[in-house]
């Protein structure tokens, strides 16, 4: 056990931890340039404590042109001055560690900037030091790109390069090329940049993209999919076109989930990946299972707009049907994806809305991530063409509006200029939707989305099952989702209304009701349970 583990009284904190997801442009504006940093995050921090989390995770606040918004790392160990200094990080990890809160920070390992020095040395020419870092390719005897692999962004995901007269490969825009893995170079220094902040004390790492490491050597041409991936990328997307056997997903990555785990336990912190595949819950279980790769992994299963208990029963178990002895994290937003009141609730400002939905995930056997604003019950923000900032959805417009809806500030004070984000304009519009919603509005009312969310997390720390737990499920027809959750001789039953229509469940098992979550829009009658509009309900089998 390192120093680590044993200061925090468990080497397996992060087992039904739950997790709550910081994205630092958006948080808050410390110093007034209309960006947020790590300063904002800091001031904030007893804000998070008190919601009654486990960690934060902080999306990229690393040294980049800022192209794909810090996902396209320049230094991996240089706090970009946009967000503040790598002083401001270590403050930041003291302030959280004295909260009780764990910090994990993003590492994108696939790509980096094109202003990176690995890939400004490897471009150079074809014989130099770092010639091989990245994935280069000749053209096909046409000119054309060597094969049909497509970018997530949009187009090929193959780039001309004058200088070597050879095409370099990029999974997303073209300003972030791959790395390439094959090389034990590649690496070493990917490890080597993971230990500077194990070094500095972080307890963790969500690995962004973390299947898309390798590549196909012999650069086989993807086959058509048979059917369309709608989980990992919108349907008017061509990527989904492709079955992408060759160009991510590759064999290789296991091993080096493995080399990135041996150093993670060396010094006591966790793991976390971001799978995005065709066969996203497979791989999961792959990389999680064994105790010798990832810790826990998730996908963007939960982050399409298939809302119905079928959906969420069915991807809950097809994972448990293969994880064994790994484990899986769940969420229904993140900075990716459309909010989940828009993208399930259809806008909904029920107030039992978005706390069922933090019942439900959280109640799910696995971990939890949590999307800044998801507690106060913000929609997505509508955005117009001249207002987007990000690349997606300036390219994909205007059946695909990108993923600025979800990331712009954070509404702190109603009556504040920008909401209390910070002095000057914000680099995203403070959404007028948000500012009714803001924290200091919620804060004085007890019924508040904000408070509930508050309520449910911390009853839920109380509750072994609903952490470590088995689960099963039962028969139910939509729109109800019902489950229990099994440990050391206790079972939670756990049921919820997915709709705003009233309906009923009978419950299969003796349960008398489990208080002190604060949900409500449910009524036990004998076995009988009336459901209300987005209702839920706890209790304990007897």
């Amino acid at each position: 056990m390192s120093k680590r583990q044993a200061a925090s009284g468990s080497t397996k904190w992060w087992r039904g931890a739950v997790i709550y997801q910081i994205y630092p442009r958006s948080f808050a504006d410390s110093n007034g340039d209309g960006v947020g940093d790590l300063n904002g995050i800091s001031a904030h921090l007893d804000y998070v404590a008190s919601l009654g989390v486990d960690a934060v995770w902080i999306s990229p606040f690393f040294k980049s042109p800022m192209k794909d918004f810090g996902y396209d790392v320049s230094d991996y160990c240089a706090v970009d001055p946009l967000f503040g200094s790598i002083e401001d990080f270590d403050r930041l990890l003291a302030k959280a560690h004295s909260l009780g809160l764990k910090i994990i920070i993003d590492q994108v390992l696939s790509h980096t900037s094109d202003q990176h020095a690995w890939f400004k040395e490897s471009r150079q020419d074809r014989t130099n030091a770092k010639a091989d870092w990245y994935i280069w390719a000749d053209p096909q005897a046409d000119g054309t790109p060597p094969n049909n692999w497509l970018s997530i962004f949009g187009g090929p995901s193959w780039r001309w390069d004058t200088r070597r007269l050879q095409y370099y490969m990029h999974n997303f825009l073209g300003s972030q090329p791959d790395l390439n893995f094959h090389n034990p170079e590649v690496q070493d220094a990917t490890l080597e940049q993971i230990e500077f902040w194990l070094k500095r004390g972080v307890d963790g790492f969500r690995f962004d993209a973390c299947n898309y490491h390798f590549h196909d050597q012999q650069l086989r041409s993807n086959p058509p999919a048979t059917k369309r991936d709608t989980a990992s990328v919108s349907i008017e997307n061509p990527y989904g076109y492709q079955a992408h056997l060759y160009d991510k997903t590759q064999p290789e990555n296991v091993a080096f989930l493995q080399r990135i785990r041996k150093l993670l336990d060396q010094y006591g912190a966790m793991s976390v990946g971001e799978v995005g595949d065709d066969n996203s819950l497979s791989i999961m279980a792959e990389y999680t299972n064994g105790g010798d790769k990832l810790n826990m992994a998730y996908s963007f299963n939960l982050l399409t707009a298939d809302f119905s208990a079928e959906h969420i029963r069915s991807q809950v178990s097809d994972l448990e049907a293969e994880i064994k002895d790994g484990w899986g994290c769940w969420t229904t937003g993140n900075h990716d994806s459309i909010r989940v009141v828009t993208r399930w609730g259809k806008d909904t400002q029920h107030p039992r809305f978005a706390p069922m939905i933090l019942a439900m995930e959280t109640a799910l056997r696995g971990s939890s991530c949590l999307y800044q604003g998801e507690e106060l019950g913000l929609p997505e923000a509508q955005l117009t063409f001249e207002q987007l900032q990000d690349p997606y959805g300036i390219t994909m417009w205007p059946e695909f509006k990108g993923r600025d809806g979800c990331r712009t500030p954070m509404p702190w004070q109603s009556g504040a200029v920008n909401a209390g984000f910070g002095a000057h304009e914000p680099w995203l519009p403070v959404a007028a939707t948000h500012v009714p919603l803001a924290v200091d509005t919620q804060e004085s009312n007890s019924e508040s989305t904000l408070n509930a969310y508050r309520r449910i997390l911390h009853w839920r720390k109380t509750q072994p099952a609903l952490i470590e737990g088995d689960i099963a499920f039962f028969k139910s027809a939509e729109p109800v989702l019902a489950f229990t959750r099994s440990w050391h001789g206790q079972t939670i039953v756990a049921v919820f209304n997915l709709s705003e229509q009233e309906t009923t469940f009978e419950l299969p098992v003796a349960a008398t009701e489990l208080a002190g979550h604060g949900l409500a829009g449910a009524e036990l009658v004998g076995k009988t349970l009336k459901l209300g509009a987005w209702g839920g309900w706890f209790g304990v089998v007897v």
